[in-house]
């Protein structure tokens, strides 16, 4: 039925911000990880999401519903911040050490962001089963 599509479409997009609220905390986490050369060093991942058509009976078009689908977890190609500090122990032999291309202050934009969006799909999930229940109510 139609009506409870709204469900599918709210329950998957849920499903699709708690991924990136998951990858935005591993961010956050490595954000001070130091490296002693630049190809092991941590590097900031952002999920990738598709809009996907799912159609419930064959080629009939008229009860199709859509999802929000991760179709992808991307690494950022951005180069790692290189610091000269020969005291620390995990200088390499030029005194470089190579820190994680993590921006905390965008980290927890996305953090916020992803935030509302689950609660902003939560409302939907909950506004639409209000809906329905009065809407069988009227039959009484």
């Amino acid at each position: 039925m139609a009506l409870y599509n709204v469900f599918n479409i709210a329950g998957s997009s849920m499903s699709a911000q708690s991924v990136r609220l998951n990858t935005v905390a591993s961010n956050l986490a490595n954000a001070d990880v130091v490296n002693t050369n630049e190809k092991n060093v941590y590097r900031s991942r952002q999920p990738v999401f598709s809009a996907v058509m799912n159609s419930l009976n064959g080629d009939n078009t008229n009860n199709a519903s859509a999802s929000v689908r991760v179709s992808a977890i991307v690494e950022s190609t951005a180069s790692a911040r290189k610091e000269f500090q020969p005291d620390h122990p995990m200088a390499n032999k030029d005194g470089y050490i190579f820190k994680s291309n993590v921006n905390s202050i965008e980290e927890m934009a996305n953090m916020m962001a992803a935030s509302r969006s689950y609660q902003n799909n939560v409302e939907v999930f909950n506004t639409s089963k209000q809906l329905l229940l009065k809407t069988l109510n009227m039959g009484r």
